[in-house]
C-alpha cells in the first residue's frame, strides 16, 4: 500500500478512538462498583488493625475496623465482603469454623449488623484458617486430606455460618461434593434462602502466597492433590458441571488474570452468575511493581479489572474493590 488516498477502504477504526469521550462512548465493557466483591480478614483478639507486608494497603481488621470497612464499601457501592476468620487458637479439625461465637461467624453477626442488606454479606466455608496443619481439610491417619470426613465439617461450617446471618457461603476447599453436601445442611435448617458460590475451577496456584500471611497460615507442603492442576481446563468443565448438578447458585474461577482463557470458557458455557478472584499475589505484583516506578499503578489496576471483566465474570473479587469503586 502507497498510503495514497485512493487506496484506503472507507473504514478506518481509529475514527472511534479519537477523544476520551469518543472512547467511553463505544466501549465494550465497563466497570461498576455492583461488579465488586471485597475480600477481608478479621483476626481474633486485635486491638489495632495489623498490616499485611505482602499486601501494601491490605490488614488484618479488628472487629470495629472491619464494621467501619463495611461502611465505607456499602458508601462506595460495593456488591459484596468475603469475610475470612483467623482464629487465636488452631487444633487438627479447626474447631472455631464450627464454633457458634468463633470469630469469623462474630464477624458475620458484626457486618449484617452494620450493613444490613446495603452488602452482600459473603463468607469463606472452608478449614485452612483454622487448622494447625493448614489444610482445607481434616487429616486422615496417613496425614492426607480426607474428603468425606471434612465434608461433615463444612455441613456444620454452613450451618453456623447461616445462624450468624450470613447471605452467600463460599465453599473453597475443592472437596469433591462439597457444593451438594453445603446446599443439603442448609436446606436442612430451613436456610434455602442462603446462596452458595462455588469455588469452581481452583487452581494450585504460586499466586496465593501472600495470602498465607494474611490468614497467618499454618501450611506445611502443599494443596495439589484436591486444588486443581494448572495444566488442565477440560477438568474445569467437568468440576463446573458438577458444582452446577448440586446446587451451585453461582460459580468462581481462581485466581483470575492468569486464568482469563478458563473464565472464558465457564462463562459460554452457563446461565448462572459468574465470579472471578483477583487474588493476593496478583494484587502484590502491581503494587510492587507501582512502588518501584515501573508501572503507573492507578492505569494497571483498571486494565487488569476490564480484562476480567472482558473474559466474562460478571462479579470479581478484588481487594481493590472499594478504592476502585471510590473512583468510578
Amino acid at each position: 500500500m502507497t498510503g495514497s488516498y485512493g487506496e484506503f477502504p472507507g473504514a478506518r477504526p481509529r475514527r472511534l478512538r479519537t477523544t476520551p469521550a469518543m472512547r467511553r462512548l463505544v466501549a465494550e465493557t465497563r466497570l461498576h462498583p455492583a461488579d465488586f466483591i471485597l475480600p477481608v480478614f478479621i483476626r481474633e483478639g486485635l486491638t489495632e488493625p495489623v498490616p499485611i507486608s505482602s499486601m501494601p494497603g491490605v490488614v488484618q481488621h479488628t472487629r470495629d475496623t472491619l464494621r467501619r470497612a463495611a461502611v465505607e464499601a456499602a458508601e462506595a457501592g460495593v456488591g459484596g465482603l468475603m469475610l475470612f476468620g483467623v482464629p487465636e487458637v488452631k487444633d487438627a479439625v479447626g474447631s472455631q469454623g464450627t464454633e457458634p461465637d468463633g470469630i469469623l461467624q462474630v464477624a458475620i453477626r458484626d457486618v449484617v449488623k452494620e450493613v444490613g442488606d446495603d452488602l452482600v454479606v459473603m463468607s469463606d466455608l472452608c478449614l485452612d484458617e483454622f487448622t494447625d496443619h493448614g489444610h482445607c481439610g481434616v487429616l486422615d491417619a496417613h496425614g492426607r486430606v480426607d474428603n468425606d470426613a471434612t465434608l461433615e465439617r463444612y455441613a456444620e461450617m454452613a450451618q453456623v455460618q447461616a445462624d450468624a446471618g450470613v447471605h452467600v457461603v463460599g465453599p473453597s476447599g475443592m472437596m469433591d461434593g462439597q457444593v451438594g453436601v453445603v446446599r443439603e445442611a442448609l436446606d436442612e435448617i430451613g436456610r434455602q434462602d442462603v446462596s452458595i458460590l462455588a469455588y469452581t475451577a481452583k487452581y494450585a496456584s504460586a499466586f496465593y502466597g501472600p495470602f498465607r500471611e494474611a490468614v497467618n497460615s499454618s501450611l506445611k507442603g502443599d494443596r495439589k492433590t484436591y486444588q486443581q492442576d494448572p495444566a488442565n481446563l477440560r477438568e474445569s468443565m467437568r468440576e463446573l458441571a458438577l458444582d452446577l448438578q448440586e446446587g451451585a447458585d453461582m460459580v468462581m474461577v481462581k485466581p483470575a488474570l492468569p486464568y482469563l482463557d478458563v473464565l472464558t470458557k465457564v462463562a459460554d458455557a452457563v446461565d448462572v452468575p459468574v465470579a472471578a478472584y483477583q487474588i493476593s499475589g496478583e494484587y502484590a505484583m502491581v503494587e510492587a511493581a507501582a512502588a518501584n516506578g515501573w508501572i503507573d499503578r492507578d492505569r494497571t489496576i483498571l486494565e487488569t479489572l476490564t480484562s476480567i471483566r472482558r473474559a466474562g465474570a460478571g462479579m470479581i473479587l478484588t481487594y481493590w474493590a472499594t478504592e476502585v469503586a471510590q473512583r468510578l
